[in-house]
C-alpha cells in the first residue's frame, strides 16, 4: 500500500484522528507510519516501535486487563487450555511492552478493552500497571493524557478553573496507592459531573 489510506485522509479532513488495534511490531509499525494517532494493545511490540511512537507524536493504550480477566474466567466461556497459555504469553509480553514504552517516554493512555459482563474488572487495570508504573503516571494516563488524546485539554483531566468539573474524592491517596481507586464501593465517596454531584458520602 503506498500513501495513507483514505481512511486517515478523511480523518484529517474531518479534525479527528483514527486509532487502531495491533499487537505486533510490524503491524503497529505500519500503522503508525500511515499516522494512526492512537494504537490499543501493542503487546509484541519493540524498540522499533518505541521510535515510531515518539517521532509520530503517538499515544499508545495498554489493555492489560482484558487478558488477565480472560485468564480467570476464559476456560467458562470455552477457552481451551492452549489459547489459555497464550493469553498468559500475551498478558506477560504486554507488561513488557508497557514498561519499555514507559521508560521510553511514550504517551500513554488508560484502557481495558473489557466488553460485556467482564466490563465491572476494568479497574483491575490499575492494579496491573502500577507492577511497572509509579501511581502518578498510571493516574496521568487515565486523566490528561486521555483528554489530551481526545483534544480535551484545560476541559477534563484537570481540575482548573475552567474545566468541566467531573471530579472523584476517594478515601485514600492514590499517589501512594492504587488500591483506593479500585474499590469504589468501598473507597468512592463522591463523584462529581458538571459541577453536579452524583454521589456525595462526604
Amino acid at each position: 500500500m503506498s500513501g495513507e489510506p483514505i481512511t486517515l485522509e478523511e480523518a484529517e479532513m474531518a479534525g479527528i484522528y483514527c486509532m487502531g488495534h495491533a499487537y505486533t511490531a510490524r503491524a503497529a509499525n505500519r500503522a503508525l507510519r500511515c499516522g494512526v494517532r492512537s494504537l490499543e494493545h501493542c503487546n509484541l511490540i519493540d524498540e522499533s516501535s518505541i521510535e515510531l511512537f515518539l517521532t509520530r507524536q503517538a499515544t499508545m493504550v495498554p489493555t492489560l486487563a482484558t487478558y488477565d480477566v480472560l485468564g480467570e474466567e476464559g476456560s467458562g466461556a470455552g477457552l481451551s487450555e492452549t489459547q489459555l497459555a497464550k493469553l498468559l504469553e500475551v498478558k506477560d509480553r504486554g507488561l513488557r511492552a508497557l514498561d519499555m514504552a514507559a521508560k521510553g517516554g511514550v504517551k500513554l493512555a488508560y484502557g481495558t478493552d473489557l466488553l460485556g459482563p467482564m466490563h465491572r474488572h476494568q479497574l483491575r487495570e490499575f492494579a496491573l500497571r502500577a507492577a511497572v508504573q509509579p501511581p502518578r503516571d498510571v493516574i496521568r494516563a487515565a486523566t490528561c493524557n486521555a483528554a489530551e488524546l481526545f483534544g480535551e485539554s484545560g476541559l477534563t483531566g484537570i481540575v482548573a478553573e475552567g474545566a468541566r468539573a467531573d471530579l472523584l474524592v476517594v478515601d485514600g491517596n492514590p499517589l501512594d496507592d492504587l488500591e483506593c481507586l479500585q474499590d469504589p464501593d468501598r473507597r468512592l465517596l463522591a463523584i462529581m459531573k458538571g459541577g453536579v454531584f452524583y454521589k456525595n458520602r462526604l
